[in-house]
């Protein structure tokens, strides 16, 4: 780095560079008017401009193209850095070489004199240079004086300390050069790299004399913490920026060695004594990251320096908390004591050191919460573990996974207190929904595991869970009408009331009396919950809860009194039949809708039930349409009813004409074709905007569909004969009329039709063809279908607007 001249000499400076540029300017003129005398010897008529202006004829910025100077591609202090690092690095590796490799071609005096000499004048060398303004050249010669040093220290052990042990050689040379190069540094403040280098290596010495001295954990501890200590110190009250960045990552970096080898320690610990001994390590470094904390100047390092600190204390009584108590329950005392610091989050602590305590806390309770979701999960999902058939009566308790349960319920009961406080002293913040959100879901969890851990018959259990269902459906409805825009805390509750409810019911399936008492009960809360709760999504959940445990009752009852599933299914019936009145009913709340889903799901539960018998399977799809056809009444569910309806009859007519071995379906089908087709002609004549599959299509698929059945099984050809007639002329009337049902109808039979009857054939000159031709030929075909893909696209596109705008 070049220092800039005092103002005398820059005008010294600039004068000069002024005379040179008149003279330069001197000799262009010369040059110039040789030029011109040549120019009107050779052409008299030849113009030359004046003197005043020798660049008028060309463009400004072709002048200022020729003149302009190449702009460097390196700057000078780059260039001159660059050469620095070089040479020292050079002269380094000369050092190490002549040292490590030509150190015995010379005697003991020329081999002293050679390093100290050189060593003085690496040291010595950077003072005159500072003085001169050559501070980056100080700079790398005072590096390799450093490294010298280190040489030096080699050899002396090299030559007259072979017997010394390395490693105690070792820590007391990293004392030397540590304190050699910070008063080297001090006493040449403008160099950047003695001071930070003589702070790092002093982080050295104790740690390589606990080696040296083959000390034990607990003394590589001590030897760490005290080293924490000092660069701590360092940190915080040394003023050169360089030297306190090295103290704090020293600090930082054998902090964390030092916690670690304490946990490791408490860990190890087989007795209370020897936990207390080793926790006093964590105590140490607690004491250490708190004085770092309090005294920090930057507020993150402030914030982070006491979360490591409350970590260790943690980590302190908890060591010794595990030596004393059962596992289980010193979980709870850790977080007893993590409840007592957290108070100090209300004291006059600085707010860094409150904000670092508050997350090491919260990990600590969070760390709690995760304990206990085994037991928790064994709680909810557990009774289905047990069940070993549905009322078969109730399974062997198993035992609360992995832990103690009531300590299990002292650790949530503990987590639901602390949250409750927070919540109560959030005041108006924004996050103080939260806590309250935590506390609810620690209190539910505290009850569910509750009944487990006491070990309580099958009867009290399941009370127990409907009792806890009946209050989080309670809570749910209360807090929603009291704030009825706050949607966390509601919506909370009523997971946590699924929640129950679903153990509940899991434990009702053991008995019949059971089952009948839950899921009554869970209609009548759910009923009342949704006539009591405002209206929104939430009202609408538990509507369809209702109709789940109506639909539970409707199985349950033909069960336990003996009725065969297929007929049981017309019992479930009943509850569709009910959800489409009371749609009807309801059409104008919000949750009308989902409860005339849910009904159309129970339907289907029927219809599944039904499936092993025909005739009561055709009945079930009839009861269906008639369901289906009474809501299509109403003017808001009349086209997805409609064609509900239509369907489920068309399915129950096939259903029944299979059941009854018929071969000959069009004696069936025909009679209502016909009179379905002529009332969709007159539907269209008095509104032609009314599409072709409501007119023409039910009409058509019930004779279509049963048809191609009958004739994919039939080995004569003159079903297949007047099928394929029949299913042309419907595609052709609904190709010249532009009529999507019957040409999607007819094209589809005639296609299904051609395909049986071609099938044998094909298949034989398939048999017949080469083995390699199927191949061949379907490679070619994607060859074609590549080559021409966008012209297909555009077919495809053509052929969907063409559909589209059909009837």
């Amino acid at each position: 780095m070049t220092s800039i001249p005092p103002p005398a000499e820059e005008l010294r400076i600039l004068d000069a560079e002024l005379t040179l540029l008149d003279a330069r300017r001197a000799q262009l003129l010369a040059r110039r008017a040789w030029l011109v005398s040549v120019l009107q010897q050779s052409a008299p008529s030849a113009s030359v401009p004046p003197a005043s202006a020798p660049a008028a004829s060309a463009p400004p910025r072709a002048v200022a193209q020729t003149w302009a100077p190449r702009q460097p591609e390196a700057a000078p202090h780059g260039v001159q850095n660059v050469l620095l690092t070089l040479g020292g690095i050079l002269l380094a590796v000369a050092a190490i070489a002549f040292t490590v490799v030509s150190w015995g071609s010379m005697g003991i005096g020329g081999r002293s004199a050679v390093l100290a000499t050189v060593t003085l004048a690496a040291l010595v060398v950077p003072a005159v240079l500072l003085r001169r303004g050559l501070a980056s050249t100080a700079e790398a010669i005072a590096a390799v004086g450093l490294l010298l040093t280190v040489l030096d220290a080699y050899a002396l052990h090299a030559v007259a300390l072979q017997d010394t042990d390395p490693m105690a050689y070792a820590a007391g040379a990293a004392a030397v050069l540590a304190a050699l190069w910070i008063v080297y540094g001090l006493l040449l403040p403008a160099l950047h790299l003695p001071l930070p280098a003589g702070v790092a290596t002093a982080h050295l010495p104790l740690l390589l004399w606990s080696f040296a001295a083959g000390a034990g954990a607990h003394a590589m501890s001590a030897a760490l913490l005290a080293t924490t200590a000092a660069a701590t110190l360092t940190a915080l009250h040394v003023t050169r920026a360089s030297a306190r960045i090295t103290a704090a990552v020293g600090a930082t970096a054998f902090g964390l060695f030092a916690t670690l080898t304490a946990t490791g320690l408490v860990l190890d610990a087989d007795s209370a004594p020897e936990a207390a001994l080793a926790s006093l390590h964590l105590l140490a470094a607690a004491t250490i990251a708190f004085y770092a904390a309090w005294r920090s100047p930057r507020t993150d390092l402030a914030t982070a320096t006491a979360a490591a600190g409350t970590t260790a204390l943690l980590l302190a009584t908890g060591g010794i908390l595990r030596a004393a108590l059962p596992d289980d329950w010193a979980v709870v005392a850790q977080l007893l004591c993590a409840t007592a610091l957290s108070a100090l989050v209300r004291s006059t602590l600085p707010r860094p050191v409150r904000r670092g305590l508050a997350a090491a806390c919260a990990a600590v309770f969070a760390l709690a919460l995760a304990w206990t979701l085994p037991a928790l999960t064994a709680a909810v999902a557990g009774p289905a573990a047990r069940l070993d058939g549905v009322w078969t009566g109730a399974g062997e308790r198993q035992p609360t996974p992995g832990s103690d349960g009531l300590a299990v319920v002292a650790v949530l009961v503990v987590v639901t207190g602390v949250l409750t406080a927070a919540y109560r002293l959030g005041g108006g913040r924004t996050w103080r929904p939260y806590p309250g959100v935590g506390a609810t879901v620690a209190a539910w969890a505290a009850l569910t595991v509750l009944p487990l851990a006491l070990r309580l018959a099958h009867p009290a259990e399941l009370t127990a869970h409907l009792v806890l269902a009946t209050l989080a459906l309670t809570a749910t409805v209360l807090v929603a009408r009291r704030t009825p825009q706050s949607g966390t805390l509601p919506l909370t509750t009523l997971v946590c009331f699924y929640a129950s409810a679903l153990t509940a019911t899991l434990l009702a399936l053991a008995t019949e009396p059971a089952t009948f008492t839950a899921l009554g009960a869970l209609l009548a809360l759910t009923t009342a919950a949704t006539a009591m709760h405002p209206r929104g999504i939430h009202q609408a959940t538990l509507a369809v809860a209702a109709v789940a445990a109506a639909t539970g009752l409707a199985v349950a009852i033909p069960a336990a009194l003996g009725v065969p599933a297929h007929q049981a299914a017309f019992a479930v019936l009943a509850v569709p039949a009910a959800t489409a009145l009371l749609g009807a009913r309801l059409r104008t709340e919000p949750y009308a809708l989902p409860v005339e889903l849910a009904g159309a799901t129970a339907a289907g539960l029927a219809i599944i039930l039904a499936a092993t018998d025909a005739p009561a399977l055709s009945l079930t799809l009839a009861l269906a349409g008639v369901i289906a056809a009474g809501t299509a009444l109403r003017a808001d569910r009349r086209p997805a009813a409609a064609y509900t309806a239509g369907i489920l009859f068309l399915l129950a007519t096939w259903v029944r004409l299979a059941a009854s071995d018929v071969t000959t379906p069009e004696a069936y089908t025909l009679p209502v074709t016909v009179p379905a087709l002529v009332i969709g002609l007159l539907r269209r004549r008095r509104d032609p905007e009314a599409s072709s599959w409501a007119a023409y299509g039910p009409g058509l698929a019930a004779t279509l569909l049963p048809s191609l059945a009958a004739s994919w099984n039939d080995e004569h050809w003159q079903r297949p004969l007047l099928l394929g007639s029949a299913a042309l002329v419907i595609t052709l009337l609904g190709a010249h009329h532009r009529l999507q049902a019957p040409l999607t109808l007819g094209g589809a039979t005639l296609a299904l039709v051609a395909l049986h009857e071609l099938a044998p054939y094909v298949v034989q000159v398939i048999g017949a063809l080469p083995r390699w031709l199927p191949p061949a030929a379907a490679g070619l075909l994607l060859l074609a279908a590549g080559a021409t893909y966008e012209q297909r696209l555009r077919d495809a596109r053509r052929l969907r607007d063409l559909m589209g705008r059909m009837h």
